[in-house]
């Protein structure tokens, strides 16, 4: 009970969060899996790789939600989408084969060092204007590859690097965050294909796991996330969000401070 009542939890806040301050739910996941994870004892070699696979696992089903309702608003700029995802999907599965390669220890510290990055990004990224156009195919090609391999690797739907791509080449923020949605979704498949392929066979895994997929988790994630999200969307007209935000990214911040150096 203790555990289900976990990732219930984690899931509320996930989805609270990334509809709130269009912050993506691995951020919250990943570290409350990897926490967690010990807690219940799971061998230490494979904890990292389980809790960055099963955020990917659960960012599936929650960019399915969260793209329909942005295409609805007629927000996503499909040209895009279909530029960036070739390169986003090799990059996603490019990534899950780097993070194979790398102990726990280092993992812990790639996000660590992921998560720093993000809460500055949060506090200064307002201060950051557009000042280019958009690259040709082969351009977009690559940035998808580089979002794509980092996403996968820190089990992230990319936002935290798709909207600043976006909104630095002069795309409107409102069609940035719903593009990004939308290439939430590749990043997602590929990379939990990716984790799935690359952990199996691993005799250090639990019961009900499928490579470093850990479906328990997953669908308790799933399970709160996808109805708390709109919930975090209206609040996001109702509360300070500038001033959560910042909480936020001080929150973020000494999270990856412990896992950099934990």
């Amino acid at each position: 009970m203790f555990e289900l009542a976990a990732y219930l939890l984690a899931g509320i806040v996930a989805g609270i969060m990334a509809g709130l301050l269009g912050v993506g739910g691995g951020l919250v996941i990943v570290p409350v899996l990897v926490w967690l994870f010990r807690k219940l004892g799971m061998d230490e070699s494979v904890v990292m790789h389980l809790a960055v696979g099963t955020s990917l696992a659960t960012i599936v089903m929650t960019s399915i939600s969260s793209v329909r309702s942005h295409h609805r608003r007629g927000g996503v700029r499909w040209p895009l989408f279909w530029q960036l995802t070739p390169g986003i999907v090799v990059g996603a599965l490019f990534g899950a084969l780097i993070a194979e390669q790398l102990e726990t220890l280092w993992l812990q510290r790639v996000f660590g060092a992921f998560a720093i990055l993000v809460s500055f990004q949060m506090v200064f990224s307002s201060k950051v204007q557009p000042h280019r156009q958009l690259p040709g195919r082969a351009g977009m090609t690559a940035a998808g590859g580089i979002i794509g391999t980092v996403s996968s690797v820190v089990g992230i739907g990319g936002g935290s690097m798709t909207v600043p791509f976006l909104s630095w080449n002069n795309v409107p923020m409102v069609n940035a965050v719903a593009t990004s949605s939308a290439c939430g979704l590749p990043i997602a498949i590929a990379g939990a294909i990716g984790f799935l392929v690359a952990g199996w066979g691993n005799e250090a895994l639990p019961a009900y796991s499928s490579g470093y997929l850990y479906w328990p988790a997953a669908g308790g994630i799933v399970l709160t996330s996808v109805l708390m999200a709109p919930v975090g969307a209206r609040l996001a007209h109702q509360l300070p969000v500038k001033t959560l935000r910042k909480i936020f990214a001080t929150l973020l911040f000494v999270i990856g401070i412990r896992l950099l150096v934990g």
